[in-house]
């Protein structure tokens, strides 16, 4: 049966493990719903001037690059929890006048490449749902590899699913214990499920990060002027004009409200596993990653390649736009010209993460 969603197969959706993730929690007193502006007579804006879903916007779309399939951002006002989302880039899914609708403090957003489950409107995130007890939006970056024993479980137990992503299984987990507390849900939840894992969690009074014990996807913290940010990476914080403070550690939960950020630990801390290539290719390069600037990284591999593999060569070409850091490290250590021999049409988005070679 046809049921409107693009399906990849196995080969195709094999290495899809990257999205983006954006949250705000905005001080509700500064918080304004009328504030929308998004810039001065300058070119400029202060955050004070902005909504949350306007910062949200500002971050998902600096961190487009991690995904072009959806986009989308809920937004709470303390009372209840609103959403937009869309299939496409944020330019496509959002605009003025939904932006300014999605009125509150708190938001949660999210620009998905397909990692579990298809490519249609229900598998797009934030994934939202209410309950007697309040709303939950989550926001997920990472695939989990017990997904389907999860799911199984759910169902067994009433559970029904709208969707093929293993984003609901989390944010069902969590509804599901949320009588015990949001401290308790979120603990129960996080040790069950097994993989990788960066999440934002919104309910209507609550801003919840979390990041897998391995750390194998990255979520960061920072401030604005009047409240705080989580992203997957700090090129989001820089776009909101915010001020990086730190990684989030693995097998760390934060939860952000008007008191500020309480942080704890869940279960033992591994040994650190950030995936390798959020520093070769996914991550922007003015990304900050643990504490490692992402073009260095790339210009440390490229020497690091010159030493172990040097070549007789008139010129060094890096392939843009992820290459280019590794190329000029390379030529700077072998001594060899850079140059510029590739030209890339830059409004053809992110080759590797397009849903197929077609």
């Amino acid at each position: 049966m046809d049921d409107g969603c693009e399906h990849l197969s196995s080969e195709e959706d094999k290495f899809h493990d990257e999205c983006g993730v954006m949250g705000v929690y905005l001080n509700k007193e500064n918080a304004s719903e009328e504030k929308n502006k998004s810039s001065s007579a300058d070119g400029t804006y202060s955050t004070a001037d902005c909504n949350a879903a306007t910062l949200a916007y500002f971050g998902l779309y600096s961190l487009q690059h991690r995904g072009q399939d959806s986009a989308g951002i809920a937004v709470s006002d303390g009372t209840q929890i609103k959403m937009h989302k869309g299939m496409g880039t944020c330019a496509e899914v959002f605009n003025k006048e939904n932006l300014v609708s999605l009125t509150g403090h708190i938001a949660c957003g999210h620009v998905r490449y397909a990692t579990a489950g298809s490519q249609c409107l229900e598998n797009a995130q934030p994934m939202l749902q209410n309950s007697k007890l309040g709303g939950i939006a989550v926001a997920h970056n990472g695939q989990l590899v017990n997904y389907e024993q999860l799911r199984e479980m759910l169902e067994d137990s009433g559970s029904t699913f709208l969707s093929t992503s293993d984003t609901e299984v989390i944010m069902k987990l969590i509804a599901k214990s949320y009588k015990k507390g949001l401290e308790r849900s979120l603990t129960d939840t996080i040790q069950v499920i097994k993989g990788s894992f960066a999440l934002v969690v919104m309910t209507e009074k609550y801003l919840i990060g979390a990041r897998d014990p391995n750390g194998i996807r990255p979520l960061c913290l920072g401030q604005v002027e009047n409240g705080w940010i989580l992203a997957s990476e700090s090129c989001a914080i820089d776009a909101v004009n915010g001020t990086y403070v730190r990684d989030i550690q693995p097998g760390e939960i934060v939860i952000i409200n008007e008191d500020g950020v309480l942080s704890f630990e869940f279960g033992e801390r591994t040994s650190k596993r950030t995936c390798i290539f959020e520093y070769v290719y996914f991550a922007r390069p003015d990304s900050i990653i643990d504490g490692i600037p992402v073009n260095e990284a790339r210009m440390r591999m490229g020497a690091c390649l010159a030493r172990e593999n040097p070549v007789p060569a008139d010129v060094v070409i890096g392939v843009p736009d992820s290459g280019i850091g590794a190329a000029q490290g390379y030529a700077r250590e072998a001594g060899i010209p850079f140059a510029s021999g590739i030209v890339k049409n830059k409004y053809i988005g992110r080759t590797f993460i397009a849903p197929t070679q077609k």
